[in-house]
């Protein structure tokens, strides 16, 4: 038998799953399962990244211990793929005993082959993405998240990237070698034989694809040698780096052979930019399935935008798949062509006429559903996954014509017409099954459903795709009961609600303030450096009051700066440009609750440089308590980024 096999990445758990984890699963899922409909061995292999001073961080803020944060956080990636209907074969985490031994592994081949040494690095590094960022005088924001890199001087191992350049890419010529060490890092895999140093969290976690299928496994690796090297890695457009320059070369070095394809698909929009937690822009996959169901949300994924590409999210477009591509022309179709079969031929599939009572439109139906076949194989090998579901709803948009042509509703009372009422119902319901057999991968709970309501007692996704032939409904076959299948939405009512929802999910999480003194809450700008204001400060003029420029801002990003306990390093948007700005609410707001949070701006302050970065500006905010509590100045109506107030 061949065999297949995919993976998603290993997501990085310092945080809860998003739309674009689920958007990857989901086209894995698809494949995986089309995969095993042609015929194939599959694996299929997602997991979770759980190492990295990322997540020691994370853990910190929590209380808690990486390891501890890692259980919550994989658990919940596991919860989702199975509301989502996501048949892995394989879930590998990277914390697991199994890995370790893999990632010494590869490790210790790699440096026996002589592309390891050891030295020292010093240089910029994102701790959020894990990425190495260009020399530089000052400074850069990771070219991922946009947060700014910290500087890191320790000694390491590195891996002799440039060994590999010519059989890879002239990336390398700008990179010569890549440290694959930490040793201000704990939470990790030890490096063997020197215990003070962890393994760089990608060398690590790329070696899970490994793992999973056994790979290291010093009983049974008879798996890992059937299946490797995989047929896709399915990866985000911003990680292909790691997939396509890192790790063949970590292959290579240690021996192993490289995977066939990299794939790198596009990512989802929202208000114009990309989906992240920094930007406080993501959406709820959860969200999604409390209001429209697993299957609705597969399709308007897999076929809104060609896999690769950039696409934009909108509530809206998910609502207009799921009445108009689902519920109407998939939905009614299986609901009017199962009906009158039920009321007028016993609940039992008629026979379709070969000459008395046939048309060409019937071969013609025919030989679209055939063709539709071939070119759904087609667009699926190519990975095209959207244009394989459009070739199926261009074969269900010519059913439906051809039904309300035949109108077969109109011939249910002349008995000389029950030969051609047979044909039409019969070639309308042969094509409901074709169809749901095709799309079985991408809607495995509703195509089930369908396939029940037409009788068929076959298991669905035991059904080959490449040998689908016209004549498959038996005649004389005893439908099941019919049922709607796809419910249809009230956009009205849907959007308040998923709007409510989404409003409740982003607000922040207030502090908590100690009930205010006799006195009243006074307000004050957010200085990092303030003192209380003074009771009986003098009064200004209003040409004063004049001077001082405060502006409607928007937190984009919200960081801690390393060493101060008091300070937030926000990203603030004004309307016209992106301010930095200190603030010393630390003690009392967390960096997430600020995220997309609506504050005001004193914007016309000369800039100062604290810790050694530069603050463009303050917050305005109460002064509550003995203890002097800040509690942020906002809005209860929506107003635009960089109003000014009068």
């Amino acid at each position: 038998m061949k065999t297949f096999y995919i993976t998603t990445p290993l997501y990085y758990i310092n945080a809860k799953p998003h739309l674009g984890h689920a958007y990857t699963t989901i086209v894995a899922d698809c494949l995986s399962r089309y995969k095993e409909m042609q015929g194939f061995e599959v694996r299929f292999l997602t997991g979770t990244d759980e190492h990295g001073q990322n997540i020691e961080r994370a853990a910190a803020a929590r209380g808690i211990t990486p390891s501890d944060l890692a259980d919550q956080n994989s658990e919940e990636f596991r919860r989702l793929w199975s509301r989502y209907g996501i048949e892995y074969t394989h879930f590998i985490r990277t914390s697991e005993a199994r890995h370790y031994r893999a990632a010494s592994e590869v490790f210790r081949r790699v440096q026996q082959n002589g592309f390891i040494y050891k030295g020292e690095y010093s240089g910029w590094y994102c701790i959020s993405d894990n990425l190495f960022a260009p020399e530089s005088e000052l400074p850069p924001n990771c070219e991922v998240c946009g947060r700014q890199t910290e500087r890191v001087t320790e000694e390491s191992y590195f891996f002799k990237l440039s060994e590999f350049q010519q059989k890879l890419l002239d990336f390398y010529e700008k990179t010569p070698d890549l440290s694959i060490s930490r040793t201000s890092v704990k939470w990790g895999v030890p490096v063997p034989a020197d215990a003070q140093h962890v393994i760089y969290v990608w060398f690590d976690a790329l070696v899970g694809y490994l793992t999973g299928i056994g790979f290291g496994d010093p009983e049974d690796d008879r798996e890992f040698r059937k299946f490797w090297p995989a047929q896709i890695h399915l990866v985000g457009k911003d990680i292909i780096r790691f997939h396509t320059v890192y790790w063949p070369a970590f292959l290579m070095a240690a021996g192993l052979q490289v995977p066939h394809k990299v794939f790198a698909h596009g990512w989802w929009l929202k208000d114009e930019a990309k989906m992240s937690k920094s930007r406080g822009n993501v959406v709820d996959p959860n969200l999604l399935l409390e209001h429209f169901g697993g299957d609705a949300v597969r399709y308007f994924l897999m076929r809104e935008i060609p896999l690769g590409l950039d696409g934009t999210f909108s509530y809206d477009a998910v609502l207009q798949r799921a009445n108009s591509d689902l519920a109407n022309d998939y939905g009614n179709l299986v609901s009017r062509t199962l009906t009158l079969i039920s009321k007028n031929f016993n609940q039992a599939i008629p026979y379709p006429s070969a000459i008395e009572g046939r048309t060409p439109q019937d071969n013609e139906l025919e030989g679209a559903a055939l063709a539709t076949v071939n070119v759904y194989q087609q667009h699926m090998e190519e990975l095209a996954l959207s244009k394989a579901l459009e070739s199926v709803w261009e074969l269900l948009a010519k059913t439906n014509r051809y039904l309300n042509e035949s109108s077969p509703w109109s011939l249910t009372e002349d008995l000389a017409q029950r030969p051609r009422l047979a044909t039409i119902l019969y070639t309308s319901a042969e094509v409901i099954r074709i169809a749901t057999v095709l799309l079985a991968p991408f809607l495995p709970e509703s195509s089930k459903l369908v396939w029940k309501q037409l009788g068929l007692p076959s298991v669905l996704k035991s059904q080959r795709i490449a040998e689908l032939k016209w004549g498959g409904l038996p005649v004389g076959g005893i439908l099941g009961e019919v049922a709607p299948v796809f419910p249809r939405f009230d956009k009205k009512e849907v959007l308040n609600k998923l709007l409510d929802a989404e409003a409740k999910l982003s607000a922040p999480v207030r502090p908590e303030l100690t009930p205010p003194t006799a006195a009243a809450a006074t307000l004050q700008t957010l200085d990092p450096e303030r003192v209380s204001p003074t009771p009986g400060a003098s009064k200004i003029s209003i040409e004063d009051l004049g001077k001082i420029d405060l502006r409607v801002g928007q937190v984009i990003t919200a960081e801690r700066v390393k060493g101060a306990d008091k300070l937030l390093k926000l990203m603030v948007d004004l309307g016209t440009e992106t301010r930095q700005i200190l603030a010393g609410v630390a003690r009392f707001y967390s960096p997430e609750a600020l995220v997309g949070r609506k504050i005001i701006v004193v914007a016309n302050l000369e800039p100062r440089k604290l810790r050694g970065l530069e603050s463009n500006g303050m917050l305005l905010a109460a002064s509550v308590g003995e203890d002097d509590r800040p509690v942020l100045a906002g809005f209860l109506e929506e107003v635009p980024n960089g109003a000014k107030l009068r």
